[in-house]
């Protein structure tokens, strides 16, 4: 067994979940679970679980958050962010979100949408001009677009992009995490220059299109998408460590991205190709996966969700909105694809995925639960029938990885035991 607790464990912080802990904000303090029906001891369960994972040499650090009725009844940090100097993982930690970023810009292209500045069968081109007559790609050439691609269809990833592997494959650089040789309106070109991968509407291609809202969300606004997001939905709900680049004051609080070596032990690793640590503003504000920020920042973001738009004393959508973003846009035979692996039983909304049958979807989580991860390991979910938020974020890049947002799924619900209170 791989064991990196003799070694850690007298510089690990526990930040533990039932009872007074260092370092909560005035907030966010915790609940007896049992006052919102939860087992504490269901909840040690979780605990042992996640800190094994670092015991056994698997993670480097975790984070854990379960909050039920707005009220946080477990918290969670245990590992290291920093395998050199040991430095403690921290409720206050920060980590690159990557694809757990999009539903940030799914919620700001909504504000937009509120405003009346696009609807949902408006095509993509009455906003971006560059986008008219994209034609097609088939075995046998370039065909006509059968029905214009929608912003409908733009926030389900089914426009008729292709997925980053297959820009990849083809050469093509759209972009990535603080990028300073590339800006959106470049991306904008470069895929006006080259063909659909798919029919609008016909498939789930997990691409470009995050990006491409940022792009729309800079144009109706004539803000930076870093500005709109930080005025619009960070200030709002005290997202005080949540942005596009990490200020030198906050730089000893970022955890580093771990990965396995070839001797299966755990051991840093650089940021993937085309990726450059931000830390000042960069001039590719990737919506799709720019994003860095703390279990406790992103806590605040889906608790406004589940409140129905509202935090804080703060309206940032309507209910009907949050609704609308949790109801399934597909079309028929349209099955969500994330990472070339099918969810049966689950949809996908404007900017999130939705567990429509818990039972196909092979989830405990309630009906109409809404949720999205992070290509390094974090993970959360909504789920409005059991008044239920889960946040937990890692940083390891590798197939291998124990899926923390599995586990934890398993765990909270076992955990929860009277739905009633």
């Amino acid at each position: 067994m791989r064991t990196v607790s003799q070694r850690w464990m007298p510089l690990l912080v526990m930040v533990v979940l039932l009872g007074g802990c260092a370092g909560l904000g005035a907030q966010d303090p915790l609940v007896s679970p049992e006052s919102v029906g939860f087992s504490a001891d269901g909840l040690k369960a979780l605990q042992r679980t996640m800190r094994a994972l670092v015991d056994d040499g698997k993670l480097a650090g975790v984070t854990t958050l379960v909050a039920r009725h707005g009220q946080v009844v477990y918290r969670d940090a245990y590992g290291v962010r920093d395998l050199a100097t040991k430095k403690p993982v921290a409720t206050d930690t920060i980590f690159l979100l990557l694809s757990q970023g999009k539903p940030i810009v799914g919620v700001a292209m909504m504000m937009l949408w509120e405003q009346g500045k696009w609807s949902l069968d408006d095509p993509v081109a009455k906003h971006i001009p560059e986008f008219a007559g994209l034609k097609v790609a088939t075995p046998t050439g370039e065909v006509p677009q059968t029905s214009p691609m929608t912003m409908r269809q733009l926030m389900s990833h089914t426009a008729g992009f292709d997925d980053t592997r297959g820009y990849r494959n083809a050469n093509v650089d759209l972009g990535g995490v603080g990028r300073n040789d590339f800006d959106l309106q470049e991306m904008i070109d470069k895929l006006a220059k080259l063909p659909l991968a798919v029919q609008p509407g016909s498939d789930f291609r997990y691409g470009p299109s995050v990006d491409i809202q940022g792009y729309i969300i800079e144009k109706f606004s004539g803000q930076s998408l870093d500005v709109f997001l930080q005025t619009k939905i960070f200030e709002p709900l005290g997202m005080k460590d949540t942005g596009f680049w990490v200020d030198a004051s906050k730089m000893d609080r970022v955890t580093r991205l771990f990965t396995y070596g070839p001797d299966q032990r755990l051991t840093e690793r650089p940021y993937p190709t085309g990726f450059v640590f931000p830390a000042s503003k960069p001039r590719f504000l990737s919506g799709s996966g720019g994003l860095f920020s703390t279990t406790d920042d992103y806590y605040r973001f889906a608790q406004m969700l589940l409140n129905g738009g509202e935090a804080n004393g703060n309206r940032l959508l309507k209910a009907s909105t949050v609704e609308l973003i949790r109801t399934n846009v597909l079309a028929d035979g349209v099955e969500v694809d994330q990472g070339n692996s099918s969810r049966p039983g689950r949809g996908f909304g404007l900017g999130f995925a939705i567990v429509m049958d818990p039972a196909v979807a092979n989830t405990p989580q309630g009906q109409g639960s809404f949720y999205w991860n992070g290509g390094a390991g974090t993970w959360f979910w909504i789920d409005p029938t059991n008044d239920v938020v889960v946040v937990g974020m890692m940083q390891h890049f590798d197939e291998g990885r124990p899926s923390g947002n599995s586990l934890s799924r398993q765990l909270v619900y076992q955990a929860f035991v009277d739905p009633e209170k």
